[in-house]
């Protein structure tokens, strides 16, 4: 495994559910130009869009074209309501950003690899409320789709196996601990504890996700530390996460979005 032999830090800037569209193109432009010098690359949890058009991930593409660090990305649920999920993704792409779909990305910074492992992730529950392979075939296939987002959240690990610093990029959740605030009765539809499997499994050393705007900033899935990065839940564009070179967490408490603060923002 390669280690800085400088001890050097990485700085992740998150954030999910941006909603790009025409009417926020200055406060998102004005985001990513805040975090300008302020981190080493940038992750997107999802959501990227308002309704998943083509024209407003043209705003995001517009505003990042050209910028400085590595932005990695998965899409949401917004991403693919209009059913153009496709050309969403070529736009981003066509301005640079890594929209990761199931796979992995390798980031360098100072001599220290940072993998990233992104899917979207889907819906299935938690105990006690979880969807069951069984029944009807439409149902069996929302099962079969988060078995599929499942597997690809261990291939990416396995795929990232040998950074010095690992990273699970989603939209949806993979645990309760960052839903705590939104109504238990829709947490099947903010993400599922299959998702958890790999993440207990490889142990990565930091997971983001989106899509619970009213959920709890940050939580865990075993002794992984898992935030939840929608602005909505942050009351702010983005959060850089700092970490060392053996994947430690080092951003300080006192740093971190509290319960209280977030709640006025959503």
């Amino acid at each position: 495994m390669l280690v800085s032999e400088q001890g050097e830090t990485v700085r992740i800037a998150a954030a999910g559910d941006i909603h790009c569209s025409e009417e926020n193109r200055e406060r998102v432009a004005a985001a990513f130009d805040e975090i300008r010098g302020r981190a080493d690359l940038v992750l997107l949890a999802g959501d990227l869009t308002t309704h998943g058009e083509p024209e407003e991930a043209a705003v995001l593409a517009e505003v990042v074209r050209g910028f400085e660090l590595p932005i990695y990305a998965v899409l949401g649920n917004h991403d693919w309501h209009s059913d153009r999920s496709d050309d969403v993704t070529v736009t981003l792409r066509d301005a640079g950003i890594v929209v990761l779909d199931g796979d992995s990305a390798v980031a360098e910074v100072r001599g220290v690899r940072v993998g990233i492992a992104g899917t979207k992730g889907f819906i299935g529950g938690f105990p006690d409320s979880a969807l069951p392979d069984f029944g009807e075939p439409l149902l069996r296939r929302v099962y079969a789709e988060t078995t599929r987002e499942v597997k690809a959240v261990a291939a990416g690990l396995e795929a990232i196996a040998d950074c010095d610093i690992r990273v699970v990029l989603l939209h949806y959740a993979p645990t309760t601990t960052t839903l705590e605030g939104e109504r238990q009765t829709i947490w099947a539809f903010l993400g599922s504890d299959r998702l958890a499997e790999p993440i207990s499994e490889h142990h990565p050393h930091l997971t983001v996700h989106g899509h619970g705007h009213s959920g709890t900033f940050e939580g865990f899935v075993g002794s992984v530390p898992v935030f939840n990065v929608a602005v909505p839940v942050m009351g702010r564009d983005f959060f850089v996460f700092e970490l060392d070179d053996e994947g430690r967490l080092l951003t300080a408490e006192t740093d971190r979005p509290q319960k209280a603060a977030h709640r006025a923002e959503t």
